[in-house]
């Protein structure tokens, strides 16, 4: 029997994701003019600040954005400030080096109106270590470390809602809890889609508690669960669907190939860099959401709408 012909796919929308693809690289896009540069006044003892923490963000963002180290940063934002004819103060190095450290970043984010689908994985980002080819050529060093980043993407809008940035000696089941955490409480989540490390009593009892349903598959040789909750129970239904109708038509049925999204989006983030050029934890934990934010801001300008053609 002959083997069925593999799927085309074709971009519906390409004239508009064209202009959006172009539209990235434009600076309009990150530096506004009409923005807080000046910090506030707090109300507290003590010399208050000078930068505001979006001018402190969106000098950081075009660090990360064109691969900048700091002192070619303050550079960059010289120039922009003087084209642009504005009179602000711009912040040196040793500044962007410290508020990094203790920065909450804002990541922009579209609400669908909807009960989101939220897909789940972890991937491994370097910071430390021999590169690729030296590593191939002459073996790893002990030197080389990593870190791990653990998201949650809406599969609506193509937005990352939640991000936790972890030492790669933390597994990925226990941070799903603290993903759906960071949704707030009034919105729903209708579905979350996770591969077969995610199939744990903690994950789907975590999943259980927002009220969603779990597209997780059974790990290999796994047995059903005692029912003594509610979490033990749904992960049983699954079990048996997929004794029934077989892994590969349960994974369609449920629409678990979606996931490959999400690790689409792992390669957008290695884009900015296979490594961290930060040291600290807290300013690699700073970098990764600045580019979580880059990206999110990037599927705001335009996403491509493939559909499947014959």
């Amino acid at each position: 029997m002959p083997k069925p012909s593999p799927t085309r796919y074709r971009t519906m929308n390409w004239s508009d994701y064209n202009a959006a693809l172009r539209k990235r690289g434009s600076l309009s896009v990150w530096f506004d003019p009409e923005m807080v540069w000046h910090a506030g006044k707090t109300g507290r003892r003590g010399r208050p600040e000078t930068f505001s923490d979006a001018a402190i963000q969106t000098c950081l963002t075009l660090k990360v954005l064109f691969g900048l180290p700091l002192r070619q940063t303050v550079g960059l934002i010289e120039s922009l400030i003087q084209m642009a004819g504005l009179d602000w103060p711009v912040p040196d190095y040793s500044t962007l080096c410290r508020r990094q450290a203790r920065i909450a970043v804002q990541v922009p984010y579209r609400a669908s109106g909807q009960p989101l689908n939220l897909l789940v994985d972890s991937t491994g980002i370097k910071f430390r270590g021999d590169g690729e080819w030296q590593a191939r050529k002459h073996g790893p060093s002990r030197r080389r470390q990593w870190r791990k980043v653990h998201i949650a993407m809406d599969a609506g809008t193509g937005d990352v809602r939640a991000v936790e940035f972890t030492s790669s000696r933390q597994g990925d089941s226990p941070l799903l809890p603290e993903l759906l955490a960071q949704i707030p409480p009034e919105e729903t989540i209708g579905v979350v889609t996770a591969d077969g490390a995610y199939d744990t009593r903690r994950c789907h009892g975590a999943i259980i508690d927002r009220g969603a349903d779990a597209v997780i598959p059974i790990r290999r040789n796994g047995r059903a669960w005692k029912e003594d909750c509610f979490a033990a129970t749904a992960r049983n239904e699954i079990l048996r669907a997929t004794r029934r109708l077989g892994r590969t038509l349960w994974k369609k049925w449920t629409g678990y190939h979606v996931r490959s999204r999400v690790e689409a989006m792992m390669n957008c983030l290695k884009l900015f860099g296979e490594r961290i050029m930060s040291r600290d934890p807290d300013r690699q934990t700073a970098e990764i959401q600045i580019r979580i934010a880059i990206m999110n801001r990037f599927s705001a300008l335009g996403r491509a709408e493939i559909e499947a053609v014959r």
